[in-house]
């Protein structure tokens, strides 16, 4: 069974306001789209129906895929660490070895994005190398172009 998901606060409002509004709204409007589509005819060869059959199957799957996350979601009011490890949560400063230009991170679920920021899994390679590393510190990780090497800059929580 897969760990519970952690939000933030406003993470978790802004899912669960996009669920009520995908569950009330999104499938009113959707249904009306395939009843408006169906009366056009042919259902065959109505390209309007199958659009909006499309759209109700995407619709359909991030409903569930909504109701999953926030299933056993955690909410956490900040990031887990004391701000001098790299925890689930905060944002890193990388730089990547052979780059000139560092990196921002935030490490947490692609759920938490923000505009300004790359979001990277604590489960994937790079997360699980920088979980636990401290500005200084030099990691290293499996990439699908090879072994890559980053060293934390800094750590904000």
């Amino acid at each position: 069974m897969p760990e519970p998901q952690q939000f933030s606060p406003d993470a978790h409002g802004r899912l669960a306001a996009e669920l009520e509004d995908l569950t009330t709204r999104g499938r009113i409007d959707i249904a009306r789209k395939i009843e408006t589509a169906r009366e056009l005819g042919d259902l065959s060869e109505n390209g309007d129906y199958h659009a909006a059959k499309e759209e109700q199957g995407k619709m359909e799957g991030r409903i569930l895929h909504l109701e999953a996350l926030l299933l056993d979601a955690v909410i956490v009011e900040g990031p887990t660490g004391d701000g001098e490890t790299v925890t689930t949560g905060v944002v890193v400063t990388v730089l990547y070895a052979g780059d000139d230009e560092p990196e921002r991170l935030l490490l947490g679920s692609i759920e938490e994005h923000r505009d300004d920021l790359l979001v990277v899994s604590p489960g994937s390679p790079l997360g699980e190398a920088l979980l636990g590393g401290a500005p200084g510190d030099e990691v290293s990780f499996e990439a699908p172009g090879g072994t890559l090497k980053a060293s934390i800059i800094s750590i904000e929580v």
